[in-house]
């Protein structure tokens, strides 16, 4: 369970982390507002610190004592001692490159997403995949749930319905809420859907409608972090679900050692993001 805690939590220092965050990209992109590969990392850097820290000196004496059943409920490790070296090497070296190049975007002038696509291709070329196992590599839930979400996004935009919830949140809260109200409602409403329902499909519903409260970035970098908060319930991701065979986890274990690290990400995220991204700069 904290490995895959930390997994989530890791995913929170760049564009690419999870599906989710290139949702985020994406919405500010579309209003016009510049983004960089790490526009997650001051958040998130603080929350993967804090939640290693947590887990060390606190929260692993939350996880249950099953050891043993957890160690019979381990798969056998793939065997890649058949796979040539070249291989390996030439992939880890295309891995580099492209990061690289989704870093210094700017600066070469080539888009995150061709650099992916040459990437890729690359690999295919030299060899290390076959065309067929690049393209079994694509989840097409994923693709279809990125376009479904993006025009769903889209057709809340333009026909209003977006800035319609948005003002019955901010009409709940009162004729002129605080700003950092708005942004706790918003971290909250997103970090609830998503312990159960997808967390890539809640940070796609809510990001149009975070994006018509309050000051995009600020808002957006919460409902993408909230939306990855997903500690607390094993459907709250994929990853939680694989694990509690393997670990002999029960729904009592994720609320028990996953609610206390929402509830440290959420005074992360509220102290930090309205001192590095301001609502009146």
């Amino acid at each position: 369970m904290p490995l895959v805690f930390a997994a989530a939590l890791g995913g929170n220092l760049s564009i690419i982390g999870a599906p989710g965050n290139l949702m985020g990209v994406n919405a500010l992109q579309e209003m016009g507002i510049k983004t960089s590969f790490f526009m997650y990392a001051p958040i998130g850097i603080p929350m993967l610190l804090i939640g290693i820290l947590y887990f060390v000196c606190f929260g692993y004496k939350l996880l249950p004592q099953n050891q043993n059943e957890a160690a019979q409920n381990l798969e056998e490790q793939k065997d890649f001692s058949n796979v040539p070296k070249w291989k390996q090497i030439i992939s880890l070296v295309v891995l580099i490159v492209v990061i690289f190049a989704m870093i210094f975007e700017e600066l070469i002038g080539i888009s995150i997403q061709l650099s992916a696509c040459l990437g890729a291709l690359f690999l295919v070329l030299t060899g290390v995949l076959t065309e067929k196992e690049a393209l079994n590599s694509i989840d097409l839930k994923v693709v279809l749930l990125f376009g479904g979400s993006l025009s769903l996004a889209k057709a809340l935009d333009v026909t209003g319905a977006g800035s319609m919830i948005a003002d019955k949140i901010v009409g709940l809260l009162g004729s002129n809420p605080n700003p950092i109200l708005l942004l706790l409602v918003i971290f909250l409403v997103t970090c609830v859907l998503t312990n159960f329902m997808s967390n890539t499909a809640t940070t796609a519903l809510m990001i149009p409608i975070a994006v018509s409260l309050a000051n995009p970035r600020s808002v957006v970098i919460a409902t993408v972090i909230a939306g990855s908060c997903a500690y607390a319930t094993p459907i709250g991701m994929p990853a939680n679900t694989m694990v509690v065979g393997l670990g002999g986890y029960k729904f009592k274990d994720y609320v028990k050692s996953g609610l206390p690290l929402i509830l440290v990400s959420f005074a992360i995220c509220m102290i930090l993001l309205p001192i590095l991204f301001p609502f009146y700069p």
